[in-house]
């Protein structure tokens, strides 16, 4: 029996080398923000937004996995929209509880940023697609590709970066460029 290897991120080129490249580039921007802080720093609002940079990390790692795992599993590993429970636990993600650390949600994140990146180098085809679940935010009968997931991803994560940029100098004025 032989076993298959995941190729080395070395090893590819072309779109699935620049869609790793992009999402590294927007997760250590993201994660610039948040060094040095203190778990309690971590949960503050420095704005008159209620995100916090601790609940900002947790909703940016939820998000990449709840989007490969529909990759992967399809319709079926999406919340559905009208499920309370789940609409809930969407708005705990943005919130560093006290009982959680600003090392705990990083680690987290380097093990759903390992997976995505072992996706994006081991699907078969980034063409692959799933019809997306019932929701006000959907067009019906919309579909999406792995591909356009992942440039979901790449989105959603760099704007929230941008979002913790703008907490982080509020709190103490430290700034990713600039």
């Amino acid at each position: 029996m032989t076993s298959q290897t995941a190729p080395d991120r070395t090893d590819l080129t072309g779109e699935r080398a620049d869609l790793l490249e992009t999402l590294a580039t927007h997760r250590s921007f993201l994660r610039f923000t948040v060094q040095g802080l203190t778990d309690e720093q971590a949960r503050q609002r420095p704005t008159a937004s209620e995100l916090t940079l601790g609940g900002l990390v947790k909703h940016v790692a939820g998000t990449e996995e709840s989007w490969v795992d529909f990759i992967l599993a399809g319709t079926s590993a999406m919340a559905a929209a009208d499920d309370e429970a789940q609409v809930e636990a969407w708005g705990e993600e943005f919130r560093m509880r006290p009982e959680e650390t600003l090392a705990g949600v990083l680690a987290r994140y380097e093990e759903v940023a390992r997976r995505t990146d072992d996706v994006v180098r081991t699907l078969p085809d980034l063409d692959l697609a799933h019809p997306l679940p019932e929701a006000p935010w959907f067009a019906p009968g919309a579909v999406r590709s792995a591909r356009r997931v992942l440039l979901h991803i790449v989105a959603e994560t760099a704007q929230h970066a941008g979002h913790a940029d703008i907490l982080r100098e509020s709190l103490d004025g430290q700034k990713t460029m600039g």
